[in-house]
């Protein structure tokens, strides 16, 4: 006997609902597979740069997604000439997949303050890393030990959402719908998966 079919299959309202109810959930739930999500960004070459980060925060009203990173990575360069970026994310137990574009917004310094005093210490430590992301060394470093200076090192990304591309895969018949705030009003389509 297969399981009752979703009320998010084929209704768009319940399709967004359904994923906003996923993200929000990922903030708390450190298990779920909407926790760590792709960033795709432009590197200064004009290639594509993707890396994964945690989902800190979900605002849905103001469709915003707050990141942690460390403001000496290469993505922060990448950010500052063009803010553009692509969320991604799949939860393969569930099937669904969802792509977010937007902007991304760097953080740094006293605005960054309230997160890092909310961050856990074994999450400030990563920001004490020497030297800095992306550099060659001879050997892989130690665990970094939190350390007076992380701080300084750590910054938010607020990602602010035009758009949201949802997919569910199904036996039955995919479902595909796109979400498009970027007229600013809520356009919502199906697609053709």
């Amino acid at each position: 006997m297969s399981a009752a079919r979703p009320a998010f299959a084929d209704d768009l309202g319940e399709a967004l609902a359904e994923a906003e109810r996923l993200l929000r959930r990922a903030v708390a739930d450190r298990r779920s597979p909407w926790r760590t999500l792709q960033l795709a960004s432009i590197a200064a070459d004009g290639a594509p740069d993707v890396r994964t980060l945690v989902l800190r925060a979900f605002d849905p009203d103001a469709r915003r997604l707050r990141l942690h990173t460390d403001r000496r990575s290469a993505k922060i360069a990448e950010l500052a000439a063009d803010p553009r970026v692509m969320v991604h994310g799949y939860d393969p137990g569930a099937k669904l997949q969802l792509r977010l574009a937007g902007e991304a917004t760097v953080l740094t310094g006293a605005d960054t303050r309230a997160a890092w005093l909310a961050s856990a210490p074994q999450a400030r430590a990563c920001y004490a890393i020497q030297p800095a992301p992306g550099s060659v060394v001879a050997t892989p470093p130690p665990a970094p030990l939190l350390s007076p200076g992380a701080e300084d090192q750590f910054a938010v990304l607020i990602v602010r959402y035009h758009s949201l591309d949802w997919l569910w895969l199904s036996a039955e018949g995919h479902r595909r719908a796109r979400f498009d705030w970027s007229s600013g009003t809520l356009v919502a389509h199906w697609l053709v998966p």
